[in-house]
């Protein structure tokens, strides 16, 4: 019996994680890159080979296992061909899953989370409550470090975010707990319908012995049983009324004021809930989880808390570079603080139709500031908005008038390549003008 053969297609940081499992298992393996400088080529041995060009068909066929990288689409006729005559076509996340149930890791827990947005958050979210609670715990997938780079024994709990496309290569999970967080329009330039979007996400449930949805989004609904849930409403993790606060609840009963969180918004009261259900079904403490709520800021630059500054919360959403994400940062964020908000948009808008943002920036009671090449666009949306010269005016100009218990926020609805180098520069230059914020008299 011939030993066998595993090609590995797409470098970058996905393929090196899986050259590098390989390696340490004593197997050799092919790289395919269709790329002439693919990512992470002066990291591979001189005894890996790699085949620079297009996909041929007759030289996948040699292989027993493709290992495909999730941003290649399966539909590539030469991975389409192969897999039709048999060859095995598998993720990261599949080797991550077949060496997780080996019996070095029978007492390992693993959860597992996707969704159209707030994964990032809600995983990295948990993963702060696991280290709260003193846990060793491994957190990526789709977001920072490879699944397979995770893999040590001593490590007791396993948190990744899973994208729609390594969800598609994936079949063994047998997760503790899987969440479908939402599921709103995404990736339809590489699927052929929003139900197979849908469909490749689901793909979730059926690897999990306990499903977690979201009671508002029908979407993530599923017939597979046992499941708990999340939503706005009191049942099981939800919100709750009480003395004129409204509290993240359980079952009815208070947790946590919505007050007392550093994240702004209601999506994020909603992946805060999300979190704490993910938790509990790992057995973290609830006050190790309701400690951490408390002090975690959010990823950077999405709706990242940056500062309060005389009772003004000052918010960083410098990764909004479209219409949409700025809608879903502003949708009902008034209603979640006491007093206005304070908004600040503008940059390259890409083209982009500003009439969306017409009925965001009507429920905005506080300034709306606007600034960079597109400023005179987005203002023309409202008749309240003022435009001024630079993020740094802005800025001043909403703190002039900003009182105590309201909230600014930059989501700028456009990119940021008219004045910096990318959205990430943008945003810390935000934090660093709010951090200079004097006290005013």
């Amino acid at each position: 019996m011939h030993s066998k053969q595993i090609a590995v297609i797409g470098l970058g940081v996905t393929g090196l994680s899986c050259v590098t499992f390989f390696t340490k298992k004593g197997v050799d393996v092919t790289v395919f890159d269709t790329r002439a400088e693919p990512p992470g080529k002066e990291q591979l041995s001189s005894q890996t080979e790699l085949i620079i060009g297009p996909l041929v068909a007759e030289r996948l066929l040699q292989f027993d296992t493709l290992v495909v990288s999730p941003g290649i689409a399966l539909s590539t006729p030469a991975i389409a061909q192969a897999k039709l005559q048999g060859v095995e076509v598998i993720g990261d996340i599949e080797l991550f899953a077949r060496e997780l149930n080996t019996s070095q890791y029978t007492d390992t827990k693993l959860v597992t989370i996707t969704g159209s947005n707030g994964k990032s958050t809600v995983t990295s979210l948990l993963g702060e409550m696991a280290s709260e609670a003193g846990v060793n715990v491994g957190v990526g997938g789709n977001i920072g470090v490879p699944a397979l780079d995770l893999l040590d024994p001593s490590r007791t709990l396993y948190i990744l975010e899973l994208s729609s496309f390594q969800l598609e290569t994936t079949e063994s999970l047998n997760a503790t707990v899987a969440t479908i967080l939402n599921v709103s329009e995404d990736h339809l330039d590489r699927y052929p319908s929003y139900q197979a979007y849908t469909d490749a996400k689901h793909k979730i449930y059926q690897q999990t012995k306990m499903s977690l949805i979201n009671r508002d989004d029908s979407l993530t609904f599923t017939q597979m049983m046992p499941q708990i849930s999340f939503g706005f409403d009191q049942q099981q993790y939800g919100l709750t009324e009480q003395n004129k606060q409204t509290y993240l609840s359980f079952e009815g009963q208070p947790l946590l004021a919505c007050s007392q969180l550093k994240l702004s918004g209601k999506h994020n009261w909603m992946n805060a809930l999300a979190a704490l259900a993910l938790g509990s079904q790992v057995a973290l403490p609830m006050s190790s989880m309701l400690k951490t709520l408390q002090t975690y800021k959010g990823l950077k630059h999405r709706c990242e808390f940056v500062k309060e500054v005389q009772g003004v919360r000052w918010i960083n959403d410098s990764k909004a570079t479209n219409v949409g994400a700025t809608q879903a940062a502003l949708l009902g964020l008034s209603e979640t603080i006491s007093g206005q908000v304070h908004v600040i948009l503008g940059g390259d808008g890409k083209g982009a139709d500003f009439s969306e943002l017409s009925d965001a920036l009507s429920e905005v009671a506080g300034q709306i500031v606007c600034f960079g090449q597109d400023a005179d666009a987005i203002a023309a949306q409202s008749n309240k908005a003022v435009v001024v010269d630079n993020l740094q005016q802005a800025v001043k100009h909403i703190h002039e008038y900003a009182h105590e218990g309201d909230l600014a926020i930059l989501t700028p609805a456009c990119a940021s390549l008219d004045m910096y180098k990318n959205f990430m520069a943008r945003g810390d230059h935000f934090v660093d003008v709010v951090n200079s914020l004097e006290t005013k008299v």
